[in-house]
């Protein structure tokens, strides 16, 4: 329906019939009857009208082809001997890297890749009760004709069935051996797993390993001396390279389009655990799911992987997972069969305008501790919660995301030097990195800011609420007991059950303690610490 839509449109876009004449002449046809000499006349007027439209056309047309060619123009005179025109271009280009390539098309490069890309088909058993397939079984309007009219809540377990689910995606062959770089979601939960190449061959391929936080999995065929793809180095990329995105889209077979890198180091999109996209505007489609992205030289400097769409197709904005980081993984996979990560043991997050103001930072550069690991990495090496990194490695810190994938992508048991800021002092702190365990990495939530606590109630750290909320003896604070939705103080973020242990890095154990440190704050900007669902985060309040 799309392809039919776009082609009726483009054929609104040319109404004219064959053989129509411009419309200026129809129309002094139609006004002039009975004098064939004032026809003649406003006939003339028109041609030569359109005539010199036409020359003029012509000649910047033939300008541009000059400017074109070489980068040098030539004009021609129509007196004999005038003086030859300045050039408008020097005669060779500054940079040698923009001159156009002598042979305007890339098939000798593409036709190279294909066969470095494969289809990859997989099939996975699904679960269905009957009522999911029939959701008006659940309609009372349908029930009664059914004859039971129990409340869902009060029905039997409907019955299971199971349904065997095809998937379409792509690979990409980085060893002659047969491994091939895939996403993790075109083959996750599949029980078979079926490899085309190019010249229709077909393997049954096991799956190696797969990290879900990444999007990554490795693909082993049994096969020997097959086209790789040469690895590019993605942190050489940069906006304006060009890009080519190879793969499967919609099961129509090996497709290749053509954009550029329209921006790197794309994260904070909510698509993975860790992210570093490439993102381009090369046509990337369902179906294109780990295909490759390569660059003008044939190398691979991505794994294609999602698109950002309202329609479901492409929308000239696509991302890819980085060729570094896909290749640290995949050789991760492959010497432990799992990813192995460095871990920090705290918990990070961006460093807002406003928590700038409150920290008495000059800038909203670097990350934010929000809560340390007990006996974790971060807590030996001094870290404290309210530090803000600034540095990793003597490089400076961009934001949470940066620091989470340069922390996972550093070997366990290395030591990396951190650039703390505290208060107004700047420390040297060198933390050794342990191991990831699983699902233990924490980043905070992102707050909201506002200007005011109005709407907020707050009470005691009775005992009946310490173990409602899982606190030891040891915890301190305040808890909210009620937060109006569409106050400020909802506005900015905090929640009921949130437990305030600090204003303005002053610890506060009662209310009293919090209404005073409030009064102290003033017209100043307000950091909060609270503690939530046992993770301590900042939340800043803007004044007006």
């Amino acid at each position: 329906m799309f392809i039919s839509t776009r082609v009726r449109t483009l054929a609104m876009r040319s109404p004219r019939k064959p053989g129509a004449k411009p419309e200026g002449l129809r129309e002094a046809r139609d006004e002039i009857s009975g004098d064939g000499r004032i026809l003649a006349i406003i006939r003339r007027k028109v041609v030569m009208k359109m005539t010199s439209k036409i020359r003029i056309w012509t000649s910047v047309a033939a300008l541009s082809g000059a400017m074109l060619v070489g980068g040098v123009v030539i004009a021609e005179t129509s007196h004999a001997g005038a003086k030859p025109a300045a050039p408008l271009f020097a005669s060779e280009p500054k940079n040698m890297a923009m001159a156009a390539p002598p042979a305007m098309t890339y098939a000798p490069l593409i036709k190279e890749a294909l066969p470095e890309v494969v289809n990859i088909a997989s099939s996975r058993m699904v679960h269905h009760s009957e009522e999911e397939s029939n959701p008006m079984f659940d309609d009372p309007f349908f029930r009664q004709f059914f004859g039971d009219r129990q409340p869902h809540s009060q029905r039997q377990q409907p019955q299971q069935r199971q349904e065997k689910e095809q998937g379409l995606g792509s690979g990409v062959i980085v060893a002659t051996n047969g491994y091939i770089l895939t996403n993790n979601h075109v083959v996750d939960g599949a029980t078979d797993i079926k490899v085309s190449l190019k010249d229709k061959r077909e393997f049954t391929a096991t799956v190696v390993g797969r990290d879900p936080k990444t999007d990554i999995a490795v693909l082993k065929i049994d096969a020997d001396h097959l086209p790789a793809i040469p690895l590019g180095d993605s942190s050489k990329v940069q906006v304006g390279d060009l890009a080519f995105a190879i793969g499967d889209p919609f099961g129509l077979g090996q497709t290749v389009t053509m954009g550029i890198v329209s921006a790197t180091g794309r994260a904070n999109l909510g698509i993975e655990d860790y992210e570093d996209f490439i993102q381009t505007d090369a046509a990337i489609n369902p179906g294109n799911s780990g295909g490759a992205l390569i660059d003008g030289r044939g190398e691979l400097i991505g794994i294609n992987t999602a698109i950002l769409s309202h329609s479901g197709g492409n929308q000239g904005v696509g991302f890819a997972i980085p060729v570094n980081l896909a290749k640290r993984v995949m050789d991760q996979i492959v010497d432990h069969g799992h990813v192995v990560r460095g871990f920090l043991g705290a918990t990070i997050q961006d460093v807002t305008p406003t928590m700038a103001k409150a920290l008495n930072l000059n800038d909203s550069q670097g990350v934010l501790i929000a809560d340390v690991t007990a006996k974790g990495p971060a807590a030996q090496a001094g870290l404290k919660s309210g530090d803000v990194v600034t540095k990793m490695n003597g490089q400076p810190v961009a934001d949470s995301a940066a620091l989470r994938l340069q922390v996972s992508q550093t070997d366990p048991g290395t030591t990396i030097p951190l650039t703390v800021r505290r208060g107004t002092s700047s420390l040297d702190l060198n933390v050794k990195l342990g191991e990831l365990p699983a699902d233990h990495e924490k980043t905070a939530d992102g707050t909201a800011e506002n200007d005011s606590l109005q709407g907020l109630q707050v009470a005691p750290l009775s005992p009946a609420t310490r173990q409602q909320l899982h606190l030891g003896d040891e915890a301190h604070g305040i808890v909210i007991s009620q937060v109006d939705p569409s106050s400020a103080a909802g506005d900015a973020g905090l929640r009921e059950g949130d437990v305030i242990t600090e204003v303005n890095h002053q610890s506060v154990s009662t209310v009293d303690d919090f209404t005073q440190a409030m009064r102290n704050a003033g017209s100043k900007a307000i950091l909060l610490r609270v503690v939530r669902d046992g993770t301590g985060l900042f939340i800043a309040i803007a004044p007006r």
